[in-house]
């Protein structure tokens, strides 16, 4: 017999709400409608297992069916189903969870590790999102139940009656809103399906009348159908278990990039909360792109969300990987997470495990921490900046690569070449001042990447008895001489005559070389405002002022020594000439700043032809 009911809510406005503003996303309403079926089929398996339901030969799965001509989906599962009451109970009264009622049941029956997917009774109604009819058929396992049929338009009211299905289970039949209809497409539903429930623990198969009509016209061969999903990713496994192929190809499957990660870290732990997971670690380019990476976050192999911060550090979302809790704390919409301070200890785990792997790599195999060092730095000395406990933990293994092609620790760094720590940023416009290094047996950092600009400030706040210079910025003291010319103020006061540049000052120094007449320094002050101006542009809008340029001359070279005794035409073409080389060994000239040096040249051999 069939009876009217009305939907029972505390409030005549909750039904609305839940309808449109509850998920953020229409897709996920196939998320929530497949992820009840999960639920339903396991905990008929529980039931089974304990012996309160009698099933042979049980096989879980869960089909979805598209009607275009209907213009329907349809979800069937074969897990327990419902009765009346259990309908009535589950959903007709909004917001009433099955899934801890079960649990409670059954408590002393089932495993202290008994999870199930539901968690608040309302996944069901994300079906109106999409749907102006959603029909319920469903029979429980019960001995001598009766199958049972629900349908509402999406009204506070609905209709329940006795049913026709014949195998226990459920299926829900969404009528589609006529400006939703691209649902009704199969690539495009399978695509949703993928996205939400790739990893769902019940196979999942997708048909359409499109599919039926083809196989009935003989316009394709009838092939066995493959499920949509993956059962059993590898993060349920135990790490000793896996292997190096089957973490790669999970990888490969999973973020569909062609090339192999270079190492990963395998999350296991059952207490104090469960967590399950894989970070890979991808190649980073030694480029900061804090899009690149994308963890994904599940609860019980039901996806989530990508990168929330809540749980993935902001500076992991670097890394690429998957991560399984159940005790997430999820909203009503499980699609974000409540505020809870079990999710900064997960937090705060994943943050200790990352640092532990990267620990371990560098003290078991060094030299392949050293393989790793251009593609990871990045990440590591963001993780630095952005996590106190990440930086106490990794702080001894941070490496810097050196213009000796060395990577050092800095603490090794300081013992092989003092306190006096230069560093480069640039190997092409800096090589005259690399190849002086060399020369001399001394060493530099490579400090190149666009983190490392604000990675040297942190360094020098955190480790207070350190001073970075770059290396066009000063001199080192092993590089200074020490005979000093009795004429350098003349050598001084000559080449400032003649060349006339805006806010350059001249120094003479005796250097540990003849070849090189002369070399520009700048403010390692100046740099470093420069610097932070291209990097956060009108946030310091004060930093106009040009860097002051220093070019010293090296009274070590005959050329600089020539300067007193030339007469007044020719000295002034070999000063601009010493300073224009000194300048384009620095930088690239400008098109009049090379047009005056190749002039300067030309007089230059005109002098040397008629000698």
């Amino acid at each position: 017999m069939k009876r009217e009911g009305k939907i029972k809510v505390h409030s005549e406005n909750m039904f609305p709400i839940i309808k449109k503003w509850l998920y953020s996303n229409k897709d996920i309403f196939i998320r929530e409608i497949i992820s009840n079926s999960c639920d339903a089929i396991k905990k008929l398996e529980k039931l089974i297992d304990i012996g309160e339901a009698q099933i042979g030969n049980y096989l879980p799965g869960i089909d979805v069916f598209i009607d275009k001509e209907k213009q329907t989906i349809s979800v069937s599962d074969n897990g327990l189903g419902m009765t009346e009451d259990e309908v009535e109970k589950y959903i007709s009264q909004i917001a009433f969870s099955g899934a801890e009622e079960f649990l409670n049941k059954y408590k002393d029956k089932l495993d202290s590790g008994a999870e199930t997917i539901g968690h608040f009774g309302l996944g069901f109604y994300s079906a109106y999102m999409v749907s102006n009819l959603v029909e319920i058929d469903t029979l429980s396992y019960k001995p001598g139940a009766k199958p049972i049929h629900w349908e509402s338009d999406g009204s506070s009211t609905y209709t329940i009656s006795e049913g026709s299905k014949d195998s226990v289970g459920t299926t829900i039949t969404l009528h589609i809103n006529s400006n939703e209809e691209e649902f009704l497409n199969k690539e495009h539903l399978y695509d949703i399906i993928k996205k939400y429930c790739y990893f769902m623990p019940y196979e999942i198969y997708i048909e359409s009348d499109d599919d039926i009509k083809k196989e009935l016209s003989n316009e394709q061969t009838t092939e066995q159908p493959k499920p949509i999903n993956n059962t059993h990713p590898l993060w349920l496994k135990l790490p000793k278990d896996c292997t190096n192929e089957e973490y790669e190809n999970f990888y490969r499957e999973t973020f569909m990039d062609p090339l192999p990660p270079l190492f990963w870290i395998h999350l296991n732990v059952d207490y104090p909360f469960n967590l399950k997971g894989i970070l890979y670690f991808p190649k980073q380019k030694n480029t900061l792109d804090i899009n690149k990476g994308q963890v994904k976050l599940f609860c019980n192999q039901v996806y989530i969300a990508d990168n929330i911060q809540e749980v993935i550090p902001e500076f992991l979302m670097l890394l690429k990987g998957t991560i399984d809790c159940s005790d997430l704390p999820l909203n009503v919409s499980r699609s974000s997470l409540q505020n809870d301070g079990d999710v900064r200890k997960i937090s705060n785990h994943i943050t200790k495990k990352v640092a532990d792997k990267l620990i371990s790599i560098f003290n078991n195999d060094r030299a392949q921490f050293e393989s790793y060092w251009d593609d990871i730095s990045p990440f590591i000395e963001y993780g630095c900046m952005n996590n106190e406990k990440f930086y106490d933990k990794v702080k001894n293994i941070i490496l810097h690569k050196t213009i000796n092609n060395e990577y050092l620790t800095l603490n090794e760094f300081i013992e092989k070449n003092g306190k006096e720590i230069f560093y480069v940023t640039d190997i092409d416009s800096q090589s005259q001042y690399i190849k002086l290094f060399k020369e001399n047996n001394l060493d530099a950092l490579i400090l190149s990447s666009i983190i490392d600009n604000h990675f040297i400030d942190f360094l020098e706040y955190n480790i207070k008895d350190i001073r970075l210079k770059r290396i066009d910025s000063d001199i080192s003291n092993s590089l200074k001489g020490n005979n000093e010319l009795s004429n350098s103020k003349d050598i001084l006061d000559r080449f400032k005559s003649f060349v006339n540049v805006e806010n350059l000052l001249v120094e003479i120094q005796p250097l540990k070389t003849s070849q090189l007449p002369a070399m520009i320094l700048l403010s390692e002050e100046e740099i470093r405002l420069k610097e932070a101006k291209l990097l956060y542009g009108d946030i310091f809008p004060e930093i106009e002022q040009p860097i002051t340029t220093k070019i010293v001359l090296n009274s070590e070279s005959d050329i600089i020594r020539a300067i007193p005794n030339l007469p007044d035409d020719k000295c002034k073409i070999l000063c601009n000439n010493i300073y224009n080389m000194a300048m384009i060994s620095h930088k690239p000239l400008s098109s009049d700043e090379l047009t005056e040096f190749i002039n300067q040249n030309t007089e230059l051999l005109k002098v040397f032809v008629h000698q």
